[in-house]
């Protein structure tokens, strides 16, 4: 379920903030720069970007109709393709927007998703990232079908077929999260079975940042050959291997998935098996950027 299609020239994106009531500028101004090297992994290219103070979000568009507005013109005049904004968006808002830009809207969350489902792997990887894109998705079908109504031009009649594909769609999605959710249950249970028979070895699990070097330093200290890149979420998969130290003794070293803000709740609960394994640590090693702003 590619959001962002990677094999045509860069979508154009223009990307927004806003800044609430109880946010500070530097966290939204900080946020905004990440959002911008997701957009990057995602394949988009980042055209302009704008934050907007307000007491609190809009129900209907999130942003002020004013701005819709200037985004709207802004748009249109550069050609943008897609409209991100640095929140998740309930689906009336996305609908709202849509209907009033006339462009793609996306937002955080949406594309943290399209990343990890490009990024992932393993089976186990695949069948989490597809079970929170299920998740997210099923709550926007509504959405999708709301173009037959328009086409139909309203009336007597005219939703009849919507509706009835609409909950059909709605019907499929549960079946098939029932049956991720099995299958990642079974696949828990494997990962017990295989925690249990390492018996007492003493257990490290390098945690921290997305793209802040847990992967090269596995890969310096275990030779595990893990993909690290200069990117954000390059690796999803947790890799485990055995170091030998000089005194003949030994522990396990494992790699995990990256921190970011915002993680999308789904993708959080469909990697609770993955995210066990910190819980199963005798000794969790923080890896940090003392290059990064924020690093205090």
């Amino acid at each position: 379920m590619f959001l962002i299609d990677t094999h045509k020239p860069a979508e154009r994106a223009f990307i927004v903030g806003v800044k609430l009531q109880q946010d500070t500028h530097e966290g939204v101004a900080e946020s905004l720069k990440e959002l911008a090297s997701l957009v990057d992994t995602a394949g988009a290219e980042v055209i302009e970007s704008f934050i907007q103070n307000k007491t609190k979000a809009d129900t209907t568009f999130f942003i002020g109709k004013g701005k819709v507005e200037e985004l709207k013109a802004f748009a249109e005049d550069a050609k943008i393709d897609t409209i991100i904004f640095d929140t998740e968006l309930s689906p009336s808002q996305i609908k709202n927007l849509e209907n009033k830009i006339g462009k793609k809207i996306l937002d955080r969350s949406w594309v943290i998703l399209d990343i990890f489902a490009n990024r992932a792997k393993t089976k186990e990887a695949k069948t989490q990232v597809e079970l929170a894109q299920l998740k997210y998705f099923m709550p926007r079908l509504t959405n999708q079908w709301s173009h037959l109504s328009r086409q139909a031009g309203g009336g007597v009649g005219t939703k009849g077929p919507g509706e009835t594909q609409l909950e059909t769609d709605k019907r499929m999605i549960r079946e098939k999260i029932t049956q991720l959710e099995k299958e990642l249950e079974e696949i828990s249970k494997q990962r017990d079975i295989r925690r249990r028979g390492r018996g007492n070895v003493f257990k490290v699990i390098l945690v921290g940042y997305t793209n802040v070097g847990k992967s090269t330093l596995m890969n310096k200290l275990s030779n595990a050959g893990v993909l690290a890149e200069n990117r954000l979420f390059a690796t999803l998969d947790s890799t485990t291997r055995t170091i030998e130290l000089e005194n003949k003794k030994s522990f396990l070293l494992s790699d995990t998935v990256g921190f970011i803000n915002k993680l999308p709740h789904n993708l959080v609960a469909s990697f609770k098996s993955t995210l066990e394994e910190v819980v199963e640590a005798d000794l969790l090693l923080h890896v940090v950027d003392i290059s990064h702003d924020n690093f205090t």
